[in-house]
């Protein structure tokens, strides 16, 4: 037990010199009244001596039990909540000694209160964020069953019979089917990613091809909008990064891909790799579209997270695009930023290690 003695010696002293004075005090109470009842006479200086050595006998013996046994009953009063509060924050082993500080003490409760406070701030919103997860995938996943469902149940109807109605709407039944099989892997792979289950197959390849080969995947797209895929400036010489090819290619295809469906007809998208510092460098993808408020930036990269609360699926994709993107480039041990001005235009940006 470890006793910080300060107030534990202040209290025992104050109390044994209160018990002595108090003593000497009824002791010579006591002389008088034997020499007013008795008319008996003592030696009143060696009365005086022995009631200060008595005193001083009285002070000592008085401050050293008081001690003992104020130590003794705090320590058993407060140990149970010492250990209680001790024991739900650390493991056996690194329990710190228990204090009668009384001072210690509150403070120590004080921490403990605020410590759970936060813990459960935390899990009422981990709550609340599961719950509204549990609901986006379940809407995500409902849509296209009962996509399918709707089709089926029509052609078993009787409009199997017709040739067209029969190949257009299995044609329909299988898109629906195919949007399922897009948000499934989306997911397997975001869980992958989560539980350590993702290896990352790194090597150096020159990053302006890998954009480009996302430009030129993605050119159909952006024409159904007469959108323009561009660099900044023209890169004449190769910028050599070092990390998994097939996953940045992953990475730059979504955000290319976001910017069009987010884009506006006849609009742009541009990407440019900034020199960083002699590490790394900054790949921007950058469009003119629509933008995102404010209030939407630090949700952005949440799975199957949407700016339209409407839940208008007109443009597409499992709702998981951002949360791998975040989770692809974090596995990298990078840092990925976005800036977004509403009505004007939004830019993602990730960081990427240079090859040596």
């Amino acid at each position: 037990m470890v006793a910080p003695k300060s107030q534990t010696t202040k209290f025992a002293l104050k109390l044994a010199a209160i018990i002595t004075i108090m003593a000497i005090f009824f002791a010579l109470v006591l002389y008088y009244a034997i020499a007013e009842v008795f008319h008996y006479s003592l030696d009143l200086m060696g009365y005086l001596w022995l009631c200060l050595v008595f005193g001083l006998v009285l002070l000592l013996s008085g401050f050293i039990l008081i001690r003992y046994y104020a130590q003794r009953l705090i320590y058993r009063q407060i140990r149970k909540i010492y250990q209680d509060v001790q024991g739900l924050e650390q493991t056996q082993g690194d329990r710190s000694p228990i204090t009668t500080d009384l001072n210690a003490l509150t403070q120590e409760v004080d921490r403990f209160t605020e410590n759970r406070q936060m813990e459960l701030a935390t899990l009422k919103d981990r709550e609340a964020y599961r719950r509204e997860f549990m609901g986006n995938v379940a809407h995500e996943l409902k849509t296209p069953l009962f996509t399918v469902q709707g089709y089926i149940l029509t052609l078993l109807d009787g409009a199997m019979k017709d040739k067209l109605v029969r190949k257009k709407y299995l044609q329909r039944a299988n898109k629906a089917v195919e949007r399922l099989i897009y948000i499934v892997k989306d997911l397997d792979m975001i869980t992958k990613i989560e539980m350590g289950g993702l290896t990352l197959e790194r090597e150096s390849f020159n990053i302006i091809e890998l954009i480009q080969n996302a430009f030129d995947l993605l050119e159909m797209k952006a024409q159904g909008k007469e959108l323009s895929l561009v660099f900044n400036k023209e890169y004449k010489d190769s910028i050599m990064v070092y990390a998994d090819r097939e996953r940045i290619q992953q990475v730059l295809t979504n955000l290319i891909d976001n910017s069009i469906k987010y884009g506006k007809n006849s609009g742009t998208t541009e990407v440019a790799v900034d020199h960083l510092n002699k590490n790394r460098c900054l790949i921007r993808v950058t469009d003119n579209g629509e933008g995102v408020e404010q209030k939407h930036l630090g949700r952005l990269f949440e799975r199957f997270y949407r700016v339209d609360k409407s839940g208008s699926r007109a443009v597409g994709g499992s709702g998981l695009g951002l949360a791998i993107v975040k989770h692809l480039i974090e596995a990298h041990n990078e840092k990925i930023y976005v800036e977004s001005q509403f009505g004007v235009g939004s830019e993602f940006s990730f960081t990427l290690e240079y090859a040596k």
